[in-house]
């Protein structure tokens, strides 16, 4: 009985091949997503932010309406294009030119 199903084994393609690659691909899924998680937990546990610094957060609310009170009488009709310095040009000389 063993033996029978031991030959049928090795003659069937799909068994010999399908089957070990198919629980690769699902066991290698499952394996994966646990290394991802380990991954995702050890970063949260970075972030932690010092509790001061937390509350100066929270207590330093910035809104888009404050924003838009601090930028909206600024004039941005008047402004000139300074170009930066390429690698090969002295960024002093190229400066006082502008000037």
């Amino acid at each position: 009985m063993a033996g029978g199903i031991w030959r049928s084994f090795q003659k069937s393609k799909t068994l010999r091949y399908g089957v070990p690659m198919l629980l690769l691909i699902i066991g290698g899924s499952f394996g994966l997503r646990e290394f991802a998680q380990i991954r995702y937990d050890a970063q949260k546990l970075h972030r932690k932010i010092d509790p001061a610094l937390e509350e100066k957060l929270k207590k330093s609310k910035v809104s888009l309406e404050s924003e838009y009170e601090k930028i909206k009488d600024a004039s941005l009709d008047d402004w000139k294009n300074i170009r930066g310095p390429r690698p090969w040009e002295d960024s002093k000389s190229l400066q006082d030119k502008q000037q």
